[in-house]
């Protein structure tokens, strides 16, 4: 499991403070120190309320990060894991994990805690930040409350990325639009990405359906596991039903409660996306990708692939070859 990936001993701590910044015409910019490793972070403000934040670390010890943030507004930020992973822990104890390939959805107005990236390994996330007052003016005055919890951090949703977002997380970072220009263009990436990624959270928050146990919720998120880790060569809906101990009918029904997706949809999603990222490295050939996520055969990859992405993966490969060279 990723938790435990993430080491807790032994770590070096900043205060994000600490961090050298610079001040940029459209971004404020944060680097970890030469001693310990490459990366930044950048925050581009998009408009009133509303940032996005690209951080790329690559540490060359266990890290922690110290954050506090004073109670404030309640803020939503929504987490797309591009590359590797983080956890978030905060001083009480609580801790959010923010895996690769996925979106996670968490909302405060106060946190005291550290974020913490594991040694040599390289982490890449995209984050919006925005409040209650900007997600208000979309949704209606209030109309986002229930959203909203006093206290700390608190994790609301953590599906996998879209491909409508992924594609708009590409055009975003990627950005290429002359500069007085950009910031629109930044914004209208950002739109995109989040009606697409908040749209699940929103309509569970309106349509929110009962008659589920605790015991329910463990057995459905422990069955995603399952699917996620053995991606490659599932276990069919039956044999996944009875390592969780229930039935085909009742697994189905709590995926599409939890995850608003079947069992066959969260290995599409997992085999696509982990797709993506093989042939965004260039590493290997299409057909060499078609098996690593488990296709016997290129041409049915390669129509699974476009169907999901509304591109071809030999555009993918093909852009990161003439990037290369």
């Amino acid at each position: 499991m990723l938790e435990a990936a993430i080491k807790t001993t032994g770590q070096y701590k900043i205060d994000q403070h600490d961090l050298p910044a610079q001040q940029l015409s459209d971004q404020l910019r944060q680097s970890l120190p030469d001693a310990l490793g490459s990366g930044h972070s950048a925050v581009f403000p998009l408009d009133t309320d509303l940032s996005f934040i690209e951080t790329r670390y690559r540490p060359n010890r266990d890290l922690a990060v110290s954050t506090r943030i004073e109670r404030q507004e309640p803020r939503l930020v929504v987490t797309l894991g591009m590359r590797g992973c983080s956890r978030f822990v905060e001083r009480g104890g609580t801790a959010i994990v923010f895996n690769e390939g996925y979106t996670s959805i968490t909302a405060f107005n106060a946190s005291d805690g550290e974020r913490q990236y594991q040694a040599e390994c390289e982490m890449w996330q995209l984050r919006f930040s925005l409040t209650k007052t900007w997600l208000d003016q979309y949704l209606g005055e209030n109309a986002s409350a229930a959203l909203f919890k006093n206290g700390g951090i608190n994790l609301l949703s953590q599906k996998p990325i879209s491909s409508t977002a992924l594609i708009a997380a590409e055009q975003l970072v990627s950005c290429n639009v002359s500069t007085p220009l950009k910031r629109m263009f930044m914004h209208g990436q950002a739109m995109s990405i989040l009606a697409s990624e908040l749209n699940p959270l929103w309509q569970n928050s309106i349509h929110h359906r009962s008659g589920f146990t605790e015991k329910d919720r463990a057995m459905a998120y422990a069955a995603r596991t399952i699917l996620i880790q053995e991606f490659r060569s599932p276990p069919s809906v039956a044999q996944l039903a009875k390592r969780v101990g229930t039935n085909p009918f009742k697994l189905k029904k709590l995926f599409h409660h939890y995850f608003e997706n079947t069992p066959y949809g969260i290995v599409l999603n997992t085999r696509m996306h982990s797709a993506y990222r093989i042939l965004e490295a260039g590493t290997c050939q299409i057909d060499v990708a078609a098996e690593l996520v488990g296709y016997n055969h290129a041409s049915n990859f390669s129509a699974a692939f476009s169907k999901y992405f509304g591109i071809s993966p030999r555009h993918i490969a093909k852009r990161q070859t003439a990037a290369s060279g």
